[in-house]
């Protein structure tokens, strides 16, 4: 169906069923010789099934299974990068069959990774184009990238429990997880999709254009209403940011 800039692929398989795919891939970013930032196998694998998981879920959809593909030896890297990718999903509270693929032939010098989450969405449930005029648009979070993130649990950077808590909260419209391209596309994305125009906050201090690497930050649209839910549903010591509003 293609969905204007989201990185996610829609694509009807019923009459109240979507089939809703997402990937993430990483280079470059590990423990080998020539990585550009050293950190990890683990993190690099906790980080990267992170991307994928939201991205599915952030549309309303049920992840049902997932792909991992490691451009490196079974091990050490590919060990250490599956040990990451199943602490993720225990973190998440999700059991997922994978397919796991490796580089048994040639050596290699750089980590790669590629790892893919399928998920279903009912269709009366999917969260793409539903933002509303009026609504006011918040990041949750910070966008940090390379060597900014060392730790999967850092209280400024968003975690699929954020997500799943979002989902439950009335008033809350569009949920996007925000990755190199910056906020600033994503929500002009978020407007254009809905035929809007985002009015930007004058009080917001966010740098709008930085990457935020493994979607470390979201934006959410939401009713006016919704503002004392997402203060009191989990995020206090989460960033919360008004960008915002859809005119």
């Amino acid at each position: 169906m293609g969905y204007h800039g989201r990185d996610v692929e829609v694509v009807s398989i019923s009459k109240e069923q979507y089939l809703v795919a997402s990937c993430d891939s990483c280079g470059a970013i590990g423990m080998k010789d020539l990585d550009e930032v050293r950190i990890s196998w683990s993190i690099t694998g906790r980080l990267t099934t992170r991307v994928a998981l939201m991205e599915v879920l952030s549309t309303g959809a049920v992840p049902q299974m997932m792909t991992v593909a490691i451009s490196n030896e079974p091990y050490p890297t590919g060990e250490g990068i599956l040990e990451g990718v199943r602490e993720e999903l225990v973190f998440a509270r999700l059991t997922l069959p994978m397919a796991i693929s490796t580089e048994k032939n040639i050596i290699t010098q750089q980590t790669g990774l590629g790892v893919s989450v399928i998920g279903v969405a009912e269709k009366n449930q999917l969260r793409i184009g539903t933002s509303q005029s009026g609504d006011n648009i918040y990041c949750l979070g910070f966008p940090k990238v390379g060597p900014e993130i060392n730790n999967p649990e850092d209280s400024e950077i968003v975690q699929i429990h954020h997500i799943q808590a979002l989902l439950n909260i009335c008033g809350v419209h569009d949920i996007i997880p925000v990755g190199s391209r910056g906020i600033h596309v994503e929500a002009q994305q978020l407007a254009s999709n809905v035929k809007k125009q985002m009015i930007v906050d004058p009080s917001c201090v966010l740098d709008l254009h930085k990457s935020a690497g493994p979607s470390t930050c979201l934006i959410v649209s939401a009713s006016s209403s919704s503002i004392f839910d997402l203060k009191s549903s989990g995020f206090e010591r989460l960033p919360l940011t008004k960008l915002g509003r859809l005119d």
